[in-house]
């Protein structure tokens, strides 16, 4: 199949020796079957926060998925359609993201929304989508307020928070560890991990948790930690993200240093682990996609190659993989109803897909308001800020 080389889909900064390397390595096999009229590129847009607080979290998983599209497109794209990102910067603010949607949902050549960031920014969007029934594929939100089971064009495939809450737990409890404080942010997201995790410590006949709210401008975070260390548990769950997270997780290390830290993976992005310093040092945190340096993984191989081939200053991170699985997804379900597919049908295909292996990362659409992984894995931030297992 020949190269696809139009200079208007690939990036800029496209590395195309690299990208030889890349294709060398990557399993893609498309073989759709063709339909009519023909489509001259698959278009799909994204709202996401490439600037502002979070800016490194929407950037690292655009990359990751632009990555993926890259290559797919230098092996010719779908039958002959190569895959087109449209992207637009919503800041992380609300507002911005339903205008951005809005726009790109009006653009009758716009296949699909994809891996849209955030819990406030999906719920604003998920009227609009469902009206339209455009598909919003893999937004990245674990909450589960926004995944309702009546919406068949909406396809998850990382975890719930509660879930993963669920899965420290049950390290806790197999460790032998039931005494168990909880710090969650005030807002929805917080409480929804708090839930997860008090609901996983009943069934377990656990001890109700010791818990205390942090409100998102982080003024209270060192009286939230004084009256957590005053109980002196034996471990910590830090449901909290960004920069309450720091404030906390500082405070408390200054009144009690023998605790044993547990977070999410929202937690987990270059910049908090930056900020938190030694601070962050022996943090376990939940992880809903492998290591991104395993070489023992095959996608996370191809990732690599991928991410190599991009050329971007950033470094591979859990994010950027999470991204670049999206996209692979993505790719694997329209390839099964062709360049030419209609909403609908690529709707009804993905719902009737098999179990699928992108390369030792399973996924299987069940139905809708359920995510299609079931991956969750715990690792530990080590001296150097990178994760260990």
């Amino acid at each position: 199949m020949a190269l696809f080389t139009n200079p208007s889909v690939l990036s800029a900064g496209f590395n195309r020796r690299a990208c030889v390397a890349a294709l060398a390595a990557s399993p893609f096999v498309l073989t759709a079957r063709a339909t009519t009229p023909p489509r001259t590129s698959i278009k799909v847009g994204q709202t996401t926060a490439l600037s502002g607080p979070l800016g490194d979290l929407g950037l690292a998983m655009h990359n990751g998925a632009k990555a993926c599209f890259n290559i797919l497109n230098a092996r010719g794209g779908i039958q002959g359609a190569p895959v087109e990102l449209v992207v637009r910067d919503d800041g992380y603010d609300t507002t911005r993201a339903l205008n951005n949607a809005v726009e790109l949902i009006a653009d009758p050549d716009m296949f699909s929304l994809f891996n849209c960031m955030g819990t406030p920014m999906t719920a604003a969007i998920l009227p609009k989508v469902k009206a339209s029934g455009i598909p919003l594929f893999a937004p990245f939100t674990g909450a589960v307020a926004v995944r309702p089971k009546d919406m068949r064009n909406l396809f998850y495939i990382r975890p719930s928070y509660p879930d993963e809450g669920e899965r420290l737990v049950q390290h806790l409890d197999t460790i032998g560890i039931h005494r168990i404080a909880v710090a969650y942010q005030n807002n929805a997201f917080g409480k929804e991990i708090f839930e997860g995790v008090r609901l996983a410590m009943a069934r377990r006949k656990m001890p109700e948790p010791v818990a205390a709210t942090v409100e998102t401008n982080s003024t209270d975070a060192t009286d939230a930690a004084a009256r957590i260390a005053a109980q002196r548990p034996d471990a910590l769950l830090v449901g909290i993200a960004g920069k309450p997270a720091v404030d906390f997780i500082r405070a408390y290390r200054k009144q009690h240093t023998g605790t044993a830290l547990y977070s999410l993976s929202i937690l987990g992005t270059a910049l908090t682990l930056k900020e938190l310093g030694e601070d962050g040092v022996g943090i376990a945190i939940s992880q809903v996609v492998p290591m991104p340096n395993s070489s023992s993984t095959p996608v996370v191989r191809e990732f690599q190659a991928a991410w190599k081939a991009l050329g971007v200053p950033q470094e591979p991170s859990h994010l950027a993989l999470e991204g670049f699985i999206n996209a692979k997804a993505f790719a694997l379900a329209m390839q099964r109803v062709g360049r030419n597919a209609s909403r609908e049908a690529f709707i009804d295909s993905t719902w009737k897909m098999d179990r699928q292996d992108l390369g030792g990362f399973d996924l299987r659409f069940t139905a809708p308001g359920a995510n299609a992984s079931r991956f969750i894995e715990l690792t530990m931030v080590g001296r150097d800020g990178r994760f260990i297992r």
